[in-house]
């Protein structure tokens, strides 16, 4: 009897020990794979206060702007409750330029969104949606609306000394966006696309495209970013859409759709853990920037393709092929890297890793700041 309870003793014991080894390994794989998750959006509505932005007929921009801003925020809230909402105003209150993207930085923020609405001067048959992401501005139409958009700095005390002698007027001035490097351009373009896509697939609305300008609101933000021109308050039917509830939704639920579609599609990325072949690379604990430069369903017979290349590496995710080449620590070079590619390559897109696994682009950055 002695030896029976014995032996069961011991089977109880071995059997703990499985368990503990299991939930031990559990832990570790989970926290081997964790993946980015995109965990707070700040939401901007445009002008307030004292600045009235565009004009209507029967609105100003900063009512439909903050009204936008608010229904957007409720559907990120009650659709994806694990997402953090953070708005600049919810009020009508005058908010600095540099305060809405403190706001962002402060709270450490995974995307921001400027909500505005257009308008034209003398020209009522003008109409439709416009994002915008930080750049320098390639028409002249697009230079006069961001100099319009900047000039909301005038009402704040102080602006020459708060924003280094920055003159929203003077073609001077926006030099320095030309020397910018917007180490999330990328990202911004990618959700500004979404927004467009939707705004005319699911909105209805006549999309006006995808575009770069000096806008001050996104020139310090630490995260993708864009600026979200939601239609011309200075076309009348235009203007009855927009100031309708009506409107707001459609409006508001096309931002909306864009950003889920945004967050899956950014998660999806991050959710692999690949392999880098570079002995250095696997037992160092710094961040390496590369450049994926293609994908297959297929392999790819690397040296026929990437003739010239010498340092690839090749990432197998859901059956996917991809492709990546560069092994940079600074990101800047990185990003020069990237530029001398895209004659070639025009889709490619900058990864990151550590300690030879692929991390998101976000997440090394931030830890490159810090």
């Amino acid at each position: 009897m002695t030896i029976f309870l014995k032996q069961i003793k011991y089977q109880i014991v071995i059997f703990l020990l499985i368990i503990i080894k299991l939930i031990l390994f559990s832990d570790a794989y989970a926290q081997e794979t964790k993946q980015y998750k995109l965990k707070t959006v700040v939401i901007d509505a445009g002008h307030g206060g004292k600045d009235s932005g565009t004009r209507g007929r029967y609105t100003l921009e900063k009512n439909v702007a903050l009204a936008i801003a608010l229904k957007l925020g409720t559907y990120i809230e009650e659709n994806i409750p694990d997402v953090k909402v953070i708005y600049t105003r919810t009020t009508d209150t005058l908010i600095s330029f540099d305060e809405r993207t403190g706001i962002a930085n402060r709270n450490n923020a995974d995307l921001f969104i400027s909500i505005h609405l257009n308008g034209v001067k003398n020209n009522p048959k003008v109409y439709g949606t416009e994002t915008f992401v930080m750049g320098l501005h390639k028409t002249q139409s697009n230079f006069e609306l961001a100099k319009k958009e900047n000039s909301a700095i005038l009402f704040e005390d102080d602006y020459t000394t708060k924003y280094e002698g920055f003159d929203p007027q003077s073609a001077e001035s926006y030099i320095i966006f030309s020397f910018l490097q917007n180490t999330h351009l990328e990202q911004s373009l990618n959700y500004a696309a979404f927004v467009e896509d939707e705004f005319a697939s699911r909105a209805l609305r006549k999309s006006r495209g995808v575009k770069q300008a000096g806008f001050l609101v996104l020139w310090k933000t630490t995260m993708p970013s864009v600026l979200i021109e939601a239609g011309f308050l200075s076309n009348p039917r235009e203007e009855k859409f927009l100031k309708s509830k009506k409107g707001q939704e459609y409006i508001a639920s096309a931002i909306y759709r864009a950003f889920k579609r945004y967050k899956n599609n950014i998660e999806e990325k991050s959710h692999f853990i690949a392999k880098v072949d570079s002995s250095v690379e696997k037992t160092s604990n710094t961040i390496f920037y590369k450049v994926q430069i293609a994908s297959s369903k297929k392999p790819i017979n690397t040296s026929k393709l990437f003739k010239g290349f010498k340092d690839i590496i090749e990432i197998k995710y859901n059956n996917i092929y991809k492709y990546a080449v560069g092994s940079f620590t600074n990101y800047s070079e990185v990003l020069n890297y990237k530029k001398t590619l895209e004659k070639k390559f025009p889709d490619a897109f900058i990864i990151a890793t550590k300690n030879g696994n692929l991390i998101p682009l976000n997440k090394a950055l931030r830890i490159n700041k810090n």
